[in-house]
């Protein structure tokens, strides 16, 4: 079912920017978490992707992540939680580099 909505979003974004076959979803993976760290592990790798490559000082200022709404709806203990892992040592590799015009 996943797929399916990659597939059309992908064609629907490709339409409005007439650019037809360019790859919209990038090293997507679905994964089954069975276990309670590995959630929030990537919880907090998510919310700190937009710091690590530079498009803002603080998770919370990314105006397309979570972590905003996290902070503000989850208790004090949750958030400590999540932010305790680190995400300095992980390893995963992309090809993401900011725009000039950002």
């Amino acid at each position: 079912m996943l797929g399916l909505l990659h597939e059309r979003t992908a064609k629907w974004i490709n339409k409005l920017d007439a650019t037809p076959a360019r790859k919209v979803w990038h090293n997507y993976r679905e994964t089954r978490l069975t276990y309670e760290k590995s959630y929030q592990a990537r919880l907090n790798y998510t919310h700190q992707n937009p710091v690590k490559h530079g498009l803002v000082p603080v998770a919370n200022q990314y105006p397309w992540c979570s972590a905003r709404w996290f902070e503000r709806e989850a208790t004090p203990a949750q958030i400590k939680t999540i932010y305790r892992f680190k995400t300095d040592l992980l390893k995963v590799p992309d090809d993401f580099e900011v725009s000039p015009d950002w």
